[in-house]
């Protein structure tokens, strides 16, 4: 890390917008309006989306982009603050752990899924054992420590725990909390609703054209007073990001989030766009799967790891809007660990050094998989470049996010690499234990961790106290950035545009945007 890299990263406001979003005085006027009944009929929001989803059922999915598309038709049990990702009640209004390994849950009253069946402690045992235990969950590590779901009474849930676990709360604000119709999945848990979700969230599922279009229609019993804010939603999938910019541009799409950083000084000088920006979870990565050919030997992932110019790789690639990845954290997060960082330098000369003690000193050819985005191809070129230089070669073939990321991940298991990204998680030790445990999902070849990590990672959930899970956090991070079983290269800053009638939008730490609230004026 250098003084310029800090610099740089020291311009760059926490969270800013260029301008003050219109309609303020519309929302307190709304206000004055009895049970917050404003939400604007007929009218539809319309967002450019960058990837066709995986799937809209929660258990199923497998990319970190299919969380913007599941926020419109599921709630969670918990939900998080925008800006700092602390919990704060979602269908769950109260939780507490009786003891350290007992959480129980006090349910929102009154709510029902969108085909009319009640929400209610029953639905919640359904959804957490079918996240536990269904042979279709990808879930399993996320919720591995709840070793049982009692429905208490109809409002009250106890779940017990095999280690205590502080993060859980928040683990119940992504994917795991997102609940489920029973009724809709015939109380099945090995069915699914890929197709057609069914749940409490703001909108009810309309329609779905596989890479065009996701439309949603108002929830009128939303269990939230006031919301949606607007009475249908469509998200666009235009992977392109310089086709997402010209689509908001010329009003076609209402907002287009994440779009390329470098293309934030052009959304500055539009004089009809607000820039919504902001650091967020979002890691620029390369996914290893350590189980094939070289890169079983931790020595050919370290050097491909120390060949790769960060800094370099945030100025060409993100025009400098970001910073550089030496673990999957912003600087500013409170786990952040300065030990960890360490682990991850940029030696080219130590890199070749490491390819030849390794017993490749005349290079090796890897099967690398991607996007076929613009963006993601200029990131590939620079890879590339960078790797050609200890001897390391390959082509890309690139597909659509959720066929790439599906046929790596997934049974087939094609590929050596993938250039993707992690898309974040509310909490840091659910990011470390989907990204390395052994059975996880996005542990392609299925590799143990290095020894000691389970144990600090679960020493980071037995306690509350920021400063100890900080400790127990970095020793997880450090022992993950040693054994390079996968390659964090950047940290993405928000950079959403949204039209002049966008009112009550804006950036989240998770990168992931929220629509309930959004009304046009």
């Amino acid at each position: 890390m250098t003084k310029k890299t800090d610099d740089i990263i020291r311009s760059l406001p926490p969270l800013r917008r260029r301008q003050v979003l219109a309609g303020m005085a519309g929302v307190a006027a709304a206000g004055m309006l009895p049970n917050g009944a404003f939400a604007q009929a007929g009218k539809v929001l319309k967002i450019r989306g960058n990837a066709n989803p995986s799937s809209l059922d929660p258990t199923t999915g497998g990319s970190g982009s299919d969380h913007v598309f599941l926020y419109n038709f599921y709630d969670t049990l918990v939900d998080w603050n925008p800006e700092t990702l602390a919990p704060i009640p979602g269908l769950a209004a109260s939780w507490e752990f009786t003891d350290p390994t007992t959480l129980v849950f006090k349910l929102q009253e009154g709510v029902t899924f969108h085909d009319g069946t009640p929400f209610n402690a029953e639905a919640v045992k359904f959804n957490l054992d079918r996240n536990r235990t269904a042979e279709l969950s990808n879930l399993k590590s996320d919720v591995a420590n709840i070793s049982n779901v009692e429905a208490t009474d109809e409002t009250t849930v106890t779940l017990t725990l095999s280690a205590p676990d502080s993060a859980l709360p928040l683990i119940l604000s992504d994917r795991a909390g997102m609940m489920v119709s029973p009724a809709a999945l015939g109380n099945d848990p090995e069915a699914n609703v890929d197709r057609e979700p069914v749940g409490t969230g703001p909108w009810k599922f309309a329609s779905w054209t596989d890479g065009e279009k996701v439309a949603g229609e108002r929830f009128d019993d939303h269990w939230r007073d006031g919301v949606p804010g607007v009475d249908g939603i469509e998200i666009m999938i235009i992977p392109e990001t310089a086709t997402g910019l010209r689509a908001v541009q010329s009003g076609q799409v209402n907002i287009a989030y994440q779009l390329d950083e470098r293309q934030q000084q052009l959304i500055e000088k539009m004089p009809n766009l607000t820039l919504i920006s902001g650091p967020t979870l979002y890691v620029y990565q390369v996914y290893i799967n350590s189980a094939r050919g070289p890169l079983q030997d931790v020595r050919v992932r370290r050097a491909m790891s120390m060949a790769i110019d960060r800094d370099a790789y945030v100025k060409v690639t993100q025009a400098g809007v970001g910073e550089p990845a030496y673990m999957f954290l912003p600087k500013a997060h409170w786990a952040w660990s300065e030990e960890a960082a360490k682990q991850i330098t940029y030696d080219l000369e130590g890199a070749k050094a490491l390819m030849e003690e390794a017993g490749y000193g005349d290079g090796i050819e890897l099967d690398m998989r991607g996007y076929p985005d613009q963006a993601s191809v200029q990131r590939q070129e620079f890879l590339l470049a960078q790797w050609a230089k200890i001897g390391v070669t390959g082509r890309f073939q690139n597909a659509p996010i959720a066929e790439a990321s599906g046929r790596f991940f997934g049974e087939e298991k094609v590929g050596d690499i993938l250039m993707s990204a992690w898309t974040g998680r509310p909490d840091p030790s659910l990011t470390y234990a989907l990204l390395y445990s052994e059975t996880s999902y996005y542990n392609p070849g299925r590799v143990a961790p290095p020894a000691g990590y389970v144990e600090a990672l679960q020493k980071s959930r037995e306690t509350s106290d920021q400063a100890e899970r900080a400790a127990a956090l970095a020793e997880v991070q450090k022992l993950a950035m040693e054994a390079q079983l996968s390659i964090p290269l950047s940290i993405r800053y928000e950079v959403d545009a949204a039209t002049d009638d966008v009112e009550n939008y804006r950036a989240n730490l998770l990168g992931k945007p929220k629509f309930r609230d959004v009304k046009l004026s």
